[in-house]
């Protein structure tokens, strides 16, 4: 009966501390840290990644983003030209200088972008245990910004979710998980290792050119399983050709983008949105040499990129 007892009584101290078995922090890179899995980056990783090099042919991974890229609401896109030079301008000096200068209004999220670790949490606990009243300001982000984040330099790999489905373009709501990753590494003939960059081509990009409507309506993509295994894995980030990478429908009626958390805040593994794998699965590409050096704007959540890959 006491033994009984005092289970009970821990059980109810360990409910009321909110202490789970699936905790997810402090993060395993250190109770202080604030990079998560960048930290498996190294200069012998970059050197492995080099020797990949075979033809020297690259690859822009970015998207054209303009005031017609589809987005998730509300966000939007918008350029002003100043000091138009339409040839009827006083010029600048003896040697009759002209130019013009542009200022742009837009969110960090459209288009091809990186997600940092400050973007989503769990009940407003970001990574590492950061609550948003810590670091979330209306002028930026005090930690987890991306500006604070070394260029990510690395081997990536392709896996051709298309191709291993049968699919040109895979349909929205197909998940693909931890025995879906398998066959397709498997497929390549690769092993996902420690640091790499993990892309994922699925065709849902062409549906962008085609039907913007449909293509924010849903996509194929990672599911939760995936999202862990990769993070086992010791992967830097994940990206693919779509606009939120995870499948949408969601797996599970009622949650919402559970990839994304499970990613960013529980193991510090990096997103890559709208990836254009085309060429890259065109041409079978499997690895390769991935650099991203990602604009530093301070106190910034995500950042428009454009990553080259490098045969």
């Amino acid at each position: 009966m006491i033994k009984i007892k005092t289970t009970l009584f821990l059980a109810i101290i360990l409910a009321s501390l909110n202490i789970h078995a699936d905790e997810w922090f402090p993060s395993k890179y250190g109770a202080d840290d604030t990079l998560g899995a960048i930290n498996n980056l190294s200069a012998e990783g970059v050197l492995k990644a080099v020797s990949l090099i075979k033809t020297g042919k690259t690859y822009a991974l970015g998207v054209e983003t303009g005031p017609d890229s589809p987005a998730y609401p509300p966000r939007s896109y918008s350029m002003t030209i100043l000091q138009l030079d339409d040839g009827t301008g006083t010029p600048l000096g003896t040697n009759k200088a002209t130019g013009n200068d542009d200022l742009m209004n837009m969110w960090m999220g459209i288009g091809s972008q990186i997600d940092g670790l400050g973007h989503m949490g769990v009940n407003h606990v970001y990574y590492n245990g950061n609550h948003a009243s810590d670091f979330v300001t209306p002028k930026g982000l005090t930690k987890l910004s991306t500006d604070k984040l070394p260029p990510i330099v690395s081997r990536g790999v392709l896996l051709d979710m298309a191709k291993l489905t049968g699919h040109d373009i895979m349909p929205a709501g197909m998940a693909f998980n931890a025995r879906e990753i398998k066959q397709a590494a498997k497929a390549a003939n690769i092993t996902i290792r420690k640091g790499d960059v993990v892309l994922f081509h699925t065709g849902w990009l062409n549906v962008m050119e085609s039907d913007k409507v449909k293509f924010m309506a849903g996509q194929p993509g990672l599911g939760v399983d995936g999202a862990k295994y990769l993070a086992e894995l010791g992967v830097v980030a994940v990206g693919a050709d779509t606009w939120a990478l995870e499948v949408i429908p969601f797996e599970k009626a009622g949650e919402m983008f559970p990839v994304h958390p499970e990613l960013l805040a529980k193991n510090g593994v990096y997103i890559l949105e709208n990836m254009d794998t085309r060429e890259l699965a065109k041409d079978g590409a499997t690895e390769f040499l991935f650099v991203l050096g990602q604009p530093r704007f301070v106190g910034s959540v995500q950042a428009v990129i454009n990553p080259v890959a490098i045969r």
